[in-house]
């Protein structure tokens, strides 16, 4: 990289501009011109009418200043008070971070309105930064780059450009305060559900008549004897070793999370929804909602309750496929009728529900083929043991685990094995496919069977409202994968309920910018975005002065020419420049990370700096 200096000739004056350039290799052996910051146009005549200022913070006097620049190849004029002479040619570049995801997330975080929510309710007391800032933090951190509080105080922090966009220093990221903030936060989360569901309907004009419910859950690191939360339950996780957390979650079809309640790691899923009910209820009072639910979930009971006409509760639910064979006469005599080019379902009234039996073609090949893959994956597996021939007891051990990997493909090869005093031989150890078990199998695939109480409802409404549960799928694979809500450490109960309170959060501004998304560029996901203006950057540039100081300028990154595009595509653009400040020539050979935060803080800088400043 390089300074570049060009001058130009406007309304009868010369100008000079100041820019920093980088040469990229192409293909070819040819080269590249980039750049990669612009800092603008420093005083090239003495004229006091053509002279431009710019508000500068003297960290010595700690007061803005309204300056004029000149380079050292230009004297000052005899009337000039307040300007100062810099060495271009000395320039440095310093502290390069990344900023363009980070200020995406903070700008989603204000367009919520979450800055005034939170600020509110966690009003500022004799501490130096706002509690909102540092939840801020936690819930940009947890959207972009997951990890520990721990983590965020050692390394994150110091390799985002969240000081300035927070406008503070080190002390937001100490590791006791993002502690302590976890303890402030968890008493606000009910309010924070009326508030959101308020905003959703605000910007985004959400329906909640719809509601799609369903659980999962979260393991812990460690035996958490300290929070009676966690237990050993069913795991979603696939860690049956690890005590866990149960999460309750409630969306939209357009994923807009409505609430969610964090239980015991060993709560059964059919005994939380008449809980859920009331809590809806109370919360947003009775309403014609129609509940969507996988099978497991309600039971008869809770059933028999929606289906109370005062109540007014409406429902569609999965049930097991085993009641179709409880009702096979009366389905055969059925005819099917077609609601989409590949799926056609029958409809069976019964006992004031509507049993509706869908059948989708190509549910039925994804589940066939995903079928015959494990068990494809099994026989060889069996292959390569009666091949090899083992022992008995290691044969038994590596057939326990080809049975976990094939899962319920298992069921469909019958293996014989040798007995205890055996020796094990190709003839004492066979196995086979069972064909006709399979292929009753891969006739049952892609069969729903499907019960609700809105028995005037157009089946194919009810199929497309059905097949939304995909969506709360996608919401917990979002919170485990992407925004790392698995595995929790924290000891405590109100500090692991609050962690999951951060990953809320952070999946609401992911939610924000996917809706945005879908109405400005429907092929961009919120990674891709998140991902292509992490490219952007902010770095520090430092001007050494005549006088001995430095004029430093912090400045993000000019974006690639892809990334622009981007940008205007969803119509964001970035913010303006921070102002700049003076330091003392006084500086310590070396800072450490938490010095050079402290020295660099900016907690007393007021945006309201001019706009038609040149650097």
């Amino acid at each position: 990289m390089f300074l570049r200096s060009t001058n130009r000739r406007k309304d009868g004056k010369d100008h000079r501009y100041f820019s920093v350039v980088e040469n990229r290799r192409l293909p070819g052996g040819k080269t590249a011109q980039r750049t990669v910051l612009y800092l603008g146009e420093i005083n090239d005549r003495q004229q006091a009418a053509w002279r431009k200022t710019l508000d500068v913070f003297d960290e010595a006097e700690q007061r803005f200043t309204s300056m004029s620049l000149f380079p050292d190849d230009r004297e000052l004029p005899a009337d000039a008070i307040d300007s100062i002479q810099v060495r271009v040619s000395g320039l440095e570049l310093k502290r390069p971070r990344i900023f363009g995801n980070c200020w995406l997330a903070c700008e989603l975080w204000r367009q919520l309105g979450l800055d005034e929510f939170w600020q509110q309710r966690l009003p500022e007391g004799r501490e130096t930064v706002s509690w909102e800032k540092v939840l801020q933090l936690l819930a940009v951190n947890r959207l972009l780059d997951p990890g520990s509080e721990l983590r965020v105080h050692r390394h994150w922090y110091l390799n985002s450009a969240m000081d300035e966009l927070l406008g503070t220093g080190f002390e937001v990221a100490e590791k006791d305060r993002l502690y302590r903030c976890l303890d402030r936060v968890l008493e606000h989360k009910e309010e924070l559900f009326t508030y959101l569901k308020q905003k959703w309907a605000d910007l985004f004009g959400a329906d909640f008549e719809v509601l799609l419910y369903d659980l999962t859950s979260t393991y812990f690191e460690g035996e958490m004897e300290q929070n009676p939360k966690a237990r050993r339950g069913y795991s979603r996780d696939g860690r049956p070793d690890c005590v866990q957390l149960v999460i309750a979650l409630v969306v939209t079809p357009d994923g807009f999370p409505l609430a969610y309640e964090v239980m015991n790691g060993n709560t059964a899923d059919c005994s939380t929804l008449r809980d859920f009910l009331t809590k809806i209820e109370a919360a947003y009072g009775k309403a014609r909602r129609v509940w969507v639910m996988d099978r497991g979930i309600p039971s008869e009971a809770v059933l028999q309750e929606m289906r109370d006409p005062e109540r007014q509760t409406f429902y569609l639910v999965g049930t097991p496929k085993g009641r179709i064979q409880q009702h096979e006469k009366k389905w055969l005599d059925l005819p099917w009728q077609k609601v989409r080019d590949s799926v056609e379902v029958k409809l069976y009234p019964h006992e004031g529900e509507l049993y509706i039996l869908a059948k989708s073609s190509g549910r039925q090949a994804k589940e066939n083929a995903m079928r015959r893959k494990r068990l494809v994956r099994l026989l060889c597996r069996l292959r390569a043991m009666r091949k090899s021939l083992p022992k008995r007891d290691p044969l038994l051990l590596r057939i326990g685990a080809a049975k976990k990997e094939a899962g319920r493909a298992f069921g469909f090869v019958k293996i014989q094995l040798p007995e205890k005093d055996q020796q094990v031989t190709r003839a004492t150890f066979t196995f086979h496919t069972d064909k006709a078990k399979l292929k009753a199998a891969e006739q049952r695939d892609g069969h729903y069977l499907l019960r609700s109480n809105l028995t005037g409802e157009d089946p194919a409404v009810l199929w497309t409202r059905y097949v939304q549960l995909t969506q709360i799928e996608s919401v917990f694979r979002s919170l485990k994968s992407e925004l790392g809500i698995r595995p929790i450490y924290h000891q405590l109960e109100h500090r692991a309920d609050a962690h999951v309170l951060i990953a809320f959060l952070a999946y609401c501004l992911q939610v924000t910018l996917k809706n945005r998304l879908m109405i400005h560029a429907p092929g961009l996901t919120p990674a891709s975005v998140f991902g292509k203006l992490s490219t952007i950057q902010m770095v520090e540039v430092w001007i050494p002065l005549l006088d001995g100081r430095w004029l430093v300028l912090p400045r993000h990154t000019q974006p690639e020419t892809d990334v622009q595009a981007l940008m205007e595509q969803i119509r964001i653009t970035l913010p303006p420049q921070p102002p700049p400040r003076i330091k003392s020539s006084q500086l310590p050979p070396v800072l450490s990370p938490q010095q050079s935060h402290s020295r660099f803080a900016e907690s007393e800088f007021d945006s309201s700096w001019r706009k038609d400043t040149v650097v």
